[in-house]
């Protein structure tokens, strides 16, 4: 590699560091009027045979032409599956590698601080844990194919504003809630790392040496590459070489004539620009051979295989938030294909091919099924009747619903009310609660028929405090992908057995959650958010963190711990029985959370561990899950170190993060 870069020109090694867009006509078409319609390409010199990078967007599958459209990463946070997740990077790598490229813009994981957050969808939910795990098992997934991204670095979490905002952070806070993600998938070997827009204390992140340099590069041994975000994150050439920042994209404009410009004035060295060079073709020549070139064709993409696995991502990404008795030991749902009955399908989102927002994540599938079109396959040769109304008129829909036996009450958001900014949609959202027409829509439907269904599509939380008490069951499907329909139908029908949960907290109404502004130039964030904020000022929230139900019925017991105390090199097993009570076959997500002493202010309780495991009827199963001492470590600002805490802590095991669904158990940390 040495020899390499000392054989390169400057002219080819600043070609290296930025993208090949040079043109108006190239500009255009892959930025503006299909954004990555094509691989994009940076740093390709066959002359002295280095690869090029070749580009594909797409947290949900890749953005080039036309590919498997997955569930958002919110509705896959829900599943909790982490080997789910890790196969969907493979066929997120195997359709890159089809469309000609070798680098997965994929790996999203920012955290959701605020439900408001336009871009929430786009990542896995607001705990740093579930994040990091979820975007490690991505990170290995593509990366069988190709060079995958982690992205945004760091602190990115308002959209609007995302261009110009200052986030400060406490460099504790940044270390335990803002940064453990990305150090994981680091740690999983991802091959480089995207800088974010916003500001850090008051510096670009894309020229933060401490970011990039400090942190990133040298305490966590970071060797691959980083690049810019897109367009407009860089402003000094200078002051983003020596910050760390390797790559501009998408096209060359500080890298080229500026860069230059500063090494002649010796405001950088040459050295600078090969310590960033060397670390792009390394990646380069490390993935050059990856992957199984049979596998990679136009007959891959969007194949009947990558199909069934959007079907069970779905299937595993819809949340059921409530089901209660219509009667004596039976509820609302599921509902009885076998039975005759009509049931009224209503809202013009039932018939919306709604996959999320349009920006650079939006990926274009071949056929979308709707939850109409999934209604009506499934009941097709039934006994079941069903009707529609897209709720044009609510006076019509309302008369539709009192005819009916049972209501499908389909509302929610589209790419209009959240999602990457474009002037003309997406954005942070102005409001949680659901917008007033579908409120009222909602309750003059269940007014007239109590049998009632809701089923929300959004992006994260939304708070349903004016209707939620006076509807039987509600389910959240976030957007689901190219295959929601399909799993919605199979979940209201049972043939489908619900098991996702929460990846974030429905909040009862916004008063309850940290300070958000979509537009603001500056902004603080404090150490709590989420459930941990909920719970640290009290606030029960609408559904918690980790809530979901199912079909079956769960039971926990004979909670155990390897040890009672531990010292601060050492790992806790922690293990527990979970039965499966019911007649239904199903799976469960088991959730670990500490508690700490309190000696030092820490969040009530935090997320350690987790296992998603399929239990048959009256069956049980022993999961195991360990704790480290590290997981339990906080950093200290005044000696600029990871400290352990003596004292006694507590094991919480369970079915969500709300006491009432956890065991406990105590231990001591030496």
């Amino acid at each position: 590699m040495e020899r390499l870069v000392r054989q390169m020109s400057l002219k080819d090694k600043l070609h290296q560091m930025s993208g090949d867009l040079y043109t108006l006509t190239s500009f255009l078409p892959d930025m503006i009027i299909r954004y990555n319609m094509h691989p994009i390409p940076a740093g390709h010199c066959p002359e002295l045979g280095i690869p090029a990078l070749l580009f594909a967007d797409g947290p949900r599958g890749v953005v080039c032409g036309t590919s498997t459209c997955f569930p958002v990463s919110m509705a896959r946070g829900a599943s909790w599956d982490i080997e789910l997740e890790e196969r969907i990077g493979d066929v997120i790598g195997v359709e890159m590698r089809s469309h000609g490229a070798n680098y997965a813009g994929s790996v999203c994981i920012n955290l959701l601080r605020h439900p408001a957050w336009g871009r929430a969808q786009e990542t896995y939910g607001e705990d740093t844990h579930h994040l990091g795990e979820l975007g490690a098992a991505l990170v290995r997934g593509i990366q069988r194919h190709g060079m995958a991204c982690a992205k945004h670095f760091a602190v990115n979490s308002i959209e609007n504003a995302r261009f110009k905002v200052d986030v400060h952070v406490s460099e504790r806070t940044l270390r335990e809630v803002y940064l453990p993600h990305f150090k994981r998938c680091v740690d999983e070997g991802v091959a480089s790392v995207m800088s974010a827009y916003n500001k850090l204390n008051g510096e670009r992140c894309s020229e933060s040496d401490f970011l990039l340099r400090k942190i990133l590069k040298e305490e966590w041994k970071f060797d691959g590459f980083v690049l810019s975000d897109f367009l407009f994150a860089i402003r000094s050439a200078t002051k983003a070489l020596k910050g760390g920042l390797d790559v501009e994209m998408p096209y060359s404009w500080h890298y080229s004539f500026f860069l230059w410009l500063s090494l002649k004035l010796g405001r950088v060295s040459e050295q600078d620009v090969n310590e960033a060079v060397t670390r792009i073709l390394r990646k380069k020549f490390e993935f050059q051979d990856v992957g199984e070139d049979h596998r990679y064709s136009s007959r891959a993409i969007n194949c009947s295989e990558h199909i069934a696995l959007a079907k069970e991502a779905a299937d595993k990404s819809i949340v059921l938030l409530k089901n209660e008795e219509i009667q004596a030991g039976k509820a609302l749902l599921p509902l009885d294909l076998t039975q005759k009955q009509t049931v009224a399908v209503i809202g013009k989102l039932a018939e919306a091919q709604n996959t999320g927002d349009h920006g650079s994540s939006a990926v274009d599938a071949n056929h979308v099924v709707t939850a109409l079109q999934g209604l009506k396959s499934l009941t097709s040769d039934t006994d079941v009747c069903l009707s529609y109304d897209d709720a044009t008129s609510i006076s019509k829909a309302t008369r539709l619903a009192s005819e009916a036996d049972t209501v499908i009450l389909c509302v929610g958001y589209t790419h209009m009310d959240e999602g990457e900014f474009l002037i003309y949609s997406g954005g942070d959202r102005d409001s949680l609660s659901l917008n007033p027409l579908d409120e009222r829509l909602i309750n003059s439907v269940v007014n007239t028929n109590s049998n009632t269904v809701v089923v929300m599509f959004g992006g994260s939380a939304i708070v349903t405090e004016k209707w939620r008490q006076k509807v039987p069951a509600i389910l959240m499907a976030w957007y689901a992908g190219e295959q929601g329909g399909n799993a919605l139908a199979d979940i209201l029908f049972g043939k489908v057995n619900p098991s996702a949960k929460l990846p974030c907290s429905f909040p009862r109404g916004n008063d309850d959650l940290p300070y958000f502004t979509k537009n603001t130039r500056f902004i603080r964030y404090e150490y709590l958010h989420g459930y941990r904020h909920l719970e640290h000022y009290g606030r029960p929230p609408a559904f918690a963190m980790g809530f979901g139900l199912s079909y079956s019925q769960f039971l926990y017991s004979n909670l155990t711990l390897s040890a009672d105390s531990i010292d601060a090199e050492q790992s806790l097993t922690v293990s527990i029985d979970v039965e499966n009570v019911s007649e239904t076959d199903g799976a469960e997500i088991i959730q670990l959370y500490i508690s700490y002493p309190q000696t030092v202010f820490r969040a009530p309780k935090d997320l350690k561990a987790f296992r998603r495991v399929d239990i048959a009827a009256h069956n049980t199963v022993s999961v195991f899950m360990t704790v480290t001492a590290e997981q339990l470590r906080y950093f200290d600002e005044a000696s600029g170190r990871w400290q352990s805490e003596p004292g006694q802590y507590q094991v919480h095991v369970g079915s969500s993060s709300q006491a009432i669904d956890l065991l406990t158990l105590p231990f001591t940390v030496q």
